[in-house]
């Protein structure tokens, strides 16, 4: 049946174009935005792990960030600390050469002094960021210092930030508010250093820093200074190079640490990256053959409307 009134065949094609318009109108925004899910309309789950995913990973690039100052908080207290440890091997040669006969003590304790000098300024620079591992002028301990190592996601959707930790305790040179806690001002015993010790003891310190230890000297010497005194000094220094050096070796560990941990949360975070392209990107090859397509159904579908709305008018030649 023919009707002026319902032209079934538009209707028809009308519905089809329809249809067409919006599988283009889908496709050319994957290809605008590169996304296949863009929204959670497009599809619920992939958008959610998408969505949580990409938020974990700027966590992440905050954790390389946070990484990377830590790198140079540790790097600024190791190279300091191997300055000092260059320094007291030289007051150690300074100290040997005044046990030879006839040298000018007084000389060489002018060139050990400016060298004290310089391993106060060695700890008292050694800061960055406003943290200094090497030097404490509170009456508290610098404590354990922590390096946001890493941001953890569990299974069970709960989340955590792990820590590298570091005791200072281990590197701290001059502690002015207690000597004990420093490595250069703490009074040494000469005589448990030796071999067979006396059971005497002889304390000796290095460094003065406004608390000096009861009933110790000081490591400086005259005119007067016995050469057993110096002996003393010279065990005493060289224990505290020994201890020098094994804090220099769990800085240098920690930095090992740090350049590991730092390469693997940019690898990580590249794999994330990867892995959510995987659950939401276009594949521009097939989007754009898709969109190609589309468009010639597009125009087909144009001209099937317009024949569809022109059979009507054929009903007026019956009328003529």
């Amino acid at each position: 049946m023919t009707s002026i009134l319902t032209n079934a065949a538009a209707m028809a094609a009308l519905q089809t174009l329809r249809a067409i318009d919006n599988s283009m109108e889908t496709t050319q925004a994957r290809v605008s935005s590169g996304l296949r899910v863009e929204t959670a309309a497009d599809n619920a789950a992939y958008w959610s792990i998408a969505t949580t995913m990409r938020s974990d990973n700027r966590a992440l690039s905050t954790v390389a960030d946070a990484l990377g100052l830590g790198a140079a908080k540790v790097d600024t207290a190791y190279t300091a600390l191997e300055n000092v440890i260059e320094v007291m091997s030289e007051i150690k040669a300074k100290l040997v050469a005044a046990r030879e006969p006839g040298v000018d003590k007084t000389k060489i304790n002018d060139e050990v002094a400016e060298l004290k000098n310089q391993l106060l300024s060695a700890a008292q620079s050694a800061s960055f960021s406003g943290e200094n591992w090497l030097y404490n002028s509170d009456t508290a301990p610098l404590g354990v210092k922590s390096v946001v190592a890493s941001f953890v996601r569990t299974a069970n959707g709960n989340v955590s930030v792990a820590t590298l930790d570091f005791d200072t305790a281990n590197s701290v040179l001059v502690d002015t508010g207690n000597a004990s806690r420093g490595y250069l001002t703490k009074a040494l015993d000469a005589d448990q250093l030796q071999e067979t010790p006396s059971g005497t003891p002889r304390t000796y310190y290095l460094l003065d820093a406004g608390g000096a230890p009861t009933g110790s000297k000081e490591i400086k010497i005259d005119g007067n200074t016995l050469d057993s005194e110096i002996d003393d000094m010279i065990s005493v220094v060289d224990d505290i190079t020994r201890q020098l050096t094994n804090a220099a070796s769990t800085l240098g560990a920690i930095t090992k640490r740090i350049d590991m941990q730092e390469g693997f949360v940019a690898t990580l975070a590249d794999v994330i990256d990867k892995g959510i392209g995987r659950l939401v990107d276009a594949d521009m090859n097939e989007e754009s053959t898709r969109l190609k397509a589309l468009q010639t159904q597009q125009q087909l579908g144009i001209q099937s409307l317009s024949i569809a709305n022109s059979s009507a008018e054929n009903i007026l030649q019956l009328f003529r």
